[in-house]
This record gives structure tokens, sequence and C-alpha cells, in this order.
């Protein structure tokens, strides 16, 4: 089940900081990110065993999950927000402002097998 954790921000009059250190569950392997995204949905898949943690850094966007028990979404518009998403968590990102920046940090290096693009079948 994916969980939205806070990640540790320091502000002050010069601005703000926002660290991530031993708050991720996972050995971080892979750092991506997603912008300049139109009106398309991304995604659309889950793992086989990577763990993600997404992260948008700047703008907004929303992201879908479906683990086969519960489907939840996640307004993303913080810098300090931090979504987990777990290899079961099938999910689609989308509706990401014109600035938007998605940062994905992965638990592997990327390996095609690992994806599953078929969604849970619906009850």
């Amino acid at each position: 089940m994916p969980e939205l954790i806070d990640l540790k921000t320091f502000t002050d009059s010069r601005g703000n900081l926002t660290v991530i250190d031993k708050c991720i569950p996972f050995d971080i392997a892979r750092i991506f990110y997603i912008y300049g995204v139109d009106n398309s949905v991304r995604g659309g898949h889950r793992h086989v065993k990577t763990i993600q943690a997404a992260i948008c850094i700047q703008g907004s966007c929303k992201i879908f999950t479906d683990n086969n028990k519960d489907q939840e979404w996640f307004d993303l518009s913080k810098p300090s927000s931090c979504l987990i998403l777990y290899p079961e968590d099938w999910h689609t990102m989308s509706e990401f402002s014109e600035d938007a920046i998605l940062m994905v940090l992965a638990s592997t290096s990327f390996e095609a097998s690992d994806y599953i693009y078929t969604p849970y079948k619906q009850a």
C-alpha cells in the first residue's frame, strides 16, 4: 500500500532546505525525473521488485494507485511530500502542471522485465 511521508524541511528567512536522509525505506539505485509533460498520462504499470519514492520538486501532479485492494489518488504539490510506491502499486501519473518536475528515486536499476503493464482486474 502506498504511503505519503513528509520529508524533513528546514525553513528560515533564506528559504527552504528539504533533506532526504534515512527516511526512504530502501537503498537508492536509480534517480530519474519527469518534466515538460503535456496532458498525457504517464506510468501505467507496477513492478516485480522495485520500490519507488516520488517527489514533485516543482509544480504539481496527481498519482493514482491500485494495489488490487485499495485505489487512491495522491496530489503531489509540495517538494516536502514523498509518495512511497511499493512493487504491487500499479500507478499512473497525470495532471502535471506546466512547470512540474517529478523526481523518482528507485530501489533498482532499470530492467524491462521488472515492469508489469497489465492493470489489476476490477471486480
